[in-house]
């Protein structure tokens, strides 16, 4: 009789927390969807435009005419191939500074919302826990709206894909089969999909901290989540004018403003690697570039980091401060 009363409540609080995933894509289904889609659709009529034009621009060239021969066929059809796989991977790239802005006023707003226009204390009113109403949140932000954007990126990217083919081949420029040949789509969207779950531990601090301040501030939520940490650290950078004082400010700058309150931006992880083989001289042609970039979305020694483990850790302690925070608070102030 146990077992069947935990599998009972087991599975009602499963149907409970899909229906509170359903009512949060519903009720911010402009951000999460229709803010990539029409991004994605304006980017995919621009470059259909300005395809075209490149495409009257080389027949207009080329005069009728073939087009002059190709001394190094292989590395030619490599660097066609490298543009495919960056066409793929714009779409995704494109849409995630759309991402990143949805998720942090999604997060900031998640829980002083509900306070503000009253309406949590309808949703209390209901069988849902608090537990429950923080995490389907923090779910959105970490997880699922990452994962939606980079489906519908790689939607964009498959459109930019084929109307360079077409712009190559009205162009009349040589082989433009090879953006199909020689690229490698399905590693391109194995790999973007791959960031999804490094995506949620790296942005957990900044997620957890916009949660955090959206359940416990009364009202002005941007206030205290951005600019408090933000002028604590010019505060302290100032205070670096004091001799005799010697504080770790790049570390402090990095910690409370880059790892707390910008971390929700897709790939930030990868900044400091693509610069030091920038510098280095490692990348010398378009398809090493595009090697490097798609090494960066799937850097699997950030896993044995301890930057991550630890922001991940104060991010999930913050979310979980928000929901005792979301019980004993039921009103804020515009």
């Amino acid at each position: 009789m146990n077992a069947l009363a935990a599998n009972t409540a087991g599975n009602r609080w499963t149907r409970t927390f899909a229906w509170l995933l359903r009512r949060e894509f519903w009720e911010n289904r402009g951000g999460f969807l229709w803010a990539p889609v029409i991004t994605g659709g304006i980017a995919v009529a621009m470059a259909t435009l300005l395809a075209l034009a490149g495409a009257v621009q080389a027949r207009r060239q080329l005069g009728g005419g073939e087009a002059e021969s190709i001394d190094d066929l292989g590395a030619y059809l490599r660097i066609v191939g490298a543009a495919g796989d960056g066409l793929l991977m714009a779409g995704c790239s494109m849409l995630s500074a759309v991402l990143a802005f949805v998720v942090f006023f999604y997060a900031l707003g998640s829980l002083y919302d509900d306070r503000r226009d009253r309406s949590v204390l309808f949703w209390k009113s209901l069988p849902v826990s608090d537990a429950q109403t923080v995490l389907s949140k923090a779910a959105w932000a970490l997880l699922l709206a990452p994962l939606l954007s980079v489906l519908v990126g790689l939607a964009v990217g498959i459109a930019l894909w084929l109307v360079a083919a077409v712009a190559m081949l009205v162009g009349g420029l040589p082989h433009p089969g090879a953006l199909f040949t020689h690229s490698h789509p399905f590693s391109v969207a194995g790999r973007l999909l791959a960031t999804v779950p490094l995506g949620l531990l790296w942005s957990l601090p900044t997620v957890g901290w916009l949660m955090f301040c959206s359940a416990l501030v009364r009202s002005k939520p941007f206030l205290w989540a951005a600019l408090v940490p933000v002028l604590g650290c010019v505060m302290l950078s100032v205070f670096g004018a004091v001799p005799g004082l010697d504080l770790p400010y790049g570390k402090i700058w990095y910690v409370a403003v880059y790892r707390g309150l910008m971390s929700v931006m897709p790939g930030s992880w990868s900044v400091h690697g693509m610069g030091s083989r920038l510098q280095s001289g490692e990348i010398h042609d378009p398809s090493q570039l595009v090697s490097a970039i798609l090494d960066q979305t799937s850097n699997w020694q950030l896993y044995a980091s301890w930057d991550l483990w630890i922001g991940a850790a104060v991010g999930a302690a913050l979310v979980a401060a928000a929901i005792p925070l979301r019980r004993w608070r039921d009103e804020a102030s515009a």
